[in-house]
């Protein structure tokens, strides 16, 4: 009895999963947000931006200038950022699908 069990969970345990049906709609919907999601934080970044410089030049008193140029700086590193997950994440997503692949029986 107990060497049957065993040889049943050896035999569970030597078959991977094939996640490629739950998977596609999951890779298929991330690459279509990060599609959308370049040029949504690209347009964003570069109107937010010129806001805060519209701003900066509309200062009259040093603190309000050096306060709007600090928002600009965080402003401009903040969307930097963004846009490198981004584009990092839509790089690194074909590794990771290919990887999930080779470990299942997606094949």
């Amino acid at each position: 009895m107990m060497n049957n069990m065993m040889n049943n969970i050896m035999i569970l345990a030597d078959k991977a999963p094939d996640l490629k049906e739950v998977t596609d709609p999951i890779i298929a919907f991330i690459n279509s947000v990060l599609t959308a999601a370049i040029p949504l934080v690209s347009s964003v970044g570069a109107l937010y931006c010129v806001l805060l410089g519209v701003r900066y030049a509309r200062a009259e008193e040093p603190q309000d200038r050096e306060k709007a140029k600090q928002h600009l700086k965080g402003a401009i590193i903040g969307f930097v950022l963004i846009f490198i997950l981004i584009v990092a994440l839509r790089i690194a997503t074909p590794i990771m699908v290919e990887w999930m692949n080779a470990n299942s029986n997606a094949n």
